[in-house]
């Protein structure tokens, strides 16, 4: 088929490559003439394990090319996925700015039978909005008015990860309002339904919608929930590791998202619930577990703070070395990192902070221009009186510990992901402290 993706950003170029690969025609589309020229002379604008090849195998092939002209992109497309960004406002509702010129722009170029798909992560009713804005566009001009169908076609990728999500998906989730865009989408994803037997749900558009947003907000009250016991595990003396490990034992639950730590970031999970908490007060719901799950993620930062002042007494004055800017491994992401949160919260308090980041360094020298910036461990911990483990980086996983507590002034590191032997920690001569392991505390 013909496809355009409107958005080469994360889900976008993604999407692009991934389509390609399976064998169908993809125009690439944006309108920052910077990435395009980037993608052009085979470069990837972000950092994602895998994509760098598989968008140059596609473009080698002829399959992927890329534009910033949407009557190009347009020309023979079929199908239409629309990525662009929808970032949090201030009220927590998402800004369908970008969603919203998309449909009008198509409206006034598309002279042929297409399907429009949101693949931005959206509220329910979304698809009703933005049908009503092409109508009118169209009535405004008037053109056709019954030739842009409006889909829902959600993402589930996980960055790090996004290239293999996308080609072995959980599950694949349509919402259609016509048998033309219901077909169309059937088409698209039937060589990956093919490939890989992934199931598939079929539904109306503003269900498609809401499943997007329900999963995310699942996800992360799972996350908030561990934190939470993790709390308590620290007041009692248990281990919230073993507690989620016998948890994730019993089938009714699974062991997924039950790891405690400094709490989740990312493009999607907070954005994602606090728009999901919107539409439920817009509609007349008051969905407090939402408020619960947001406040119990802003909370862990104050828990690696208070361990910390535990520690060191005061942190005016003091080195605190946090280890990953990106808010979690195999990604540049620094949107709404826990590491980058904690290192302002750590300047407030009048501490000099430094942070290690092996591939988010250049964006973390930009969000935190009076931070010192190292892509190496041991320099970056020199002289400094504690570490935080923010991100749990394979190149810290594996990092020699005798070696960080040589390089230390104090052997002090908080681990916030739980991710290293606490065994090992304290033969190497550190005082470690976890995330809900306060039987492993040292005083």
């Amino acid at each position: 088929m013909d496809v355009a993706v409107i958005g080469v950003g994360h889900v976008g170029l993604v999407t692009a490559a991934c389509l390609a690969d399976l064998g169908h025609r993809v125009v690439g589309l944006d309108d920052d003439a910077a990435k395009i020229e980037t993608l052009l002379t085979g470069g990837v604008p972000f950092h994602e394990p895998d994509l760098p090849q598989l968008v140059q195998e596609v473009t080698d092939s002829g399959a992927l090319r890329f534009t910033t002209d949407l009557g190009e992109a347009l020309a023979d497309a079929e199908v239409v996925f629309v990525c662009v960004g929808t970032p949090p406002l201030p009220g927590g509702g998402p800004d369908l700015r970008f969603v919203e010129r998309v449909g009008v722009e198509v409206a006034s170029k598309v002279d042929h039978e297409l399907v429009l798909v949101e693949k931005s992560t959206v509220p329910a009713n979304t698809g009703r909005r933005l049908t009503h804005v092409i109508r009118r566009e169209q009535q405004a001009r008037g053109t056709q008015v019954t030739n842009v169908h409006v889909a829902s076609n959600p993402e589930f990728l996980r960055e790090g990860a996004a290239v293999h999500d996308t080609l072995n998906p959980d599950r694949i989730v349509y919402g259609t309002s016509s048998d033309f865009a219901r077909d169309a989408l059937r088409r698209v994803y039937a060589p990956l339904v093919e490939r890989t037997g992934a199931p598939v749900v079929e539904t109306d558009v503003n269900t498609a919608e809401l499943i997007k947003h329900a999963s995310n907000a699942f996800l992360a009250t799972r996350i908030s929930f561990i934190n939470a016991v993790a709390n308590v595990c620290d007041r009692v003396g248990a281990d919230v590791e073993v507690v989620a490990q016998g948890m994730g034992m019993d089938a009714r639950i699974g062991p997924a998202f039950l790891s405690a730590g400094l709490g989740y970031g990312g493009s999607c999970f907070p954005k994602d619930v606090d728009a999901f908490l919107h539409l439920s007060r817009q509609v007349g719901y008051d969905f407090r577990l939402l408020e619960e799950v947001g406040r119990i993620n802003v909370g862990q930062r104050e828990v690696v703070l208070d361990k910390l002042r535990d520690e060191l007494w005061h942190l005016a004055g003091k080195t605190i070395t946090v280890f990953g800017g990106a808010f979690k491994p195999g990604t540049d992401d620094l949107r709404e990192s826990p590491g980058l949160h904690l290192a302002r919260a750590l300047i407030d308090e009048g501490a000099t902070v430094r942070v290690y980041d092996p591939v988010a360094s250049d964006g973390v020298r930009r969000e935190l221009p009076d931070v010192a910036v190292f892509t190496d461990p041991l320099e970056a911990s020199t002289g400094a009186h504690a570490v935080v483990v923010a991100t749990d980086w394979p190149e810290v996983v594996d990092l020699d510990l005798g070696k960080l507590v040589a390089a230390l002034d104090y052997p002090i590191l908080v681990d916030g992901r739980n991710c290293l032997d606490p065994e090992a920690a304290r033969a190497a001569g550190l005082r470690y402290h976890a995330i809900g392991r306060g039987h492993l505390e040292q005083h």
